[in-house]
């Protein structure tokens, strides 16, 4: 005859186990997540936006680097762009493309401010066979423009 299997032991909550926070203690998001920006401390958006209109059309041509424009925008939007880059590359192999870059003319401007720190742009981009508009999101983050959404349309 086997001998009985001890009762299981009742399992210790999460919460329990981790130490107490102090009142005095800080997260580390608190001193190292971007902080936002007021308005008044950042440069005009214009020149920014134009730029940055300019190499992502470049960079979809595959005629720019996408690492050149890695510290004016997100995470987020660098890994939507590196999917749109990687798609126009096979693209082109397809079809047996050469990179090439695009000859393009930057039309109008439009901007607009939802908030404080907060800059929302449309840009149209005049090519040899079609227009295209470009939107953008920039958010003052760190006292600089960072963009939080880039959509070539």
């Amino acid at each position: 005859m086997s001998t009985p299997l001890p009762a299981p032991r009742p399992i210790a909550r999460l919460e329990a186990q981790q130490p107490k926070r102090r009142n005095d203690e800080l997260e580390s998001d608190e001193y190292f997540a971007h902080q936002p920006s007021p308005r008044s401390v950042l440069p005009g958006p214009t020149p920014l936006l134009e730029n940055l209109t300019r190499c992502v059309i470049e960079i979809l041509a595959g005629a720019r680097d996408l690492e050149q424009i890695s510290r004016w925008v997100t995470d987020d939007v660098y890994r939507h762009l590196l999917k749109r880059v990687v798609l126009s590359a096979r693209a082109r192999q397809a079809k047996g493309r050469v990179p090439v870059r695009p000859a393009f003319a930057i039309g109008s401007i439009s901007i607009f401010e939802p908030r404080d720190g907060i800059v929302e742009a449309v840009v149209i981009v005049r090519g040899r066979a079609r227009v295209r508009a470009v939107a953008i999101r920039l958010e003052g983050l760190d006292s600089r423009w960072r963009a939080t959404a880039i959509n070539v349309l």
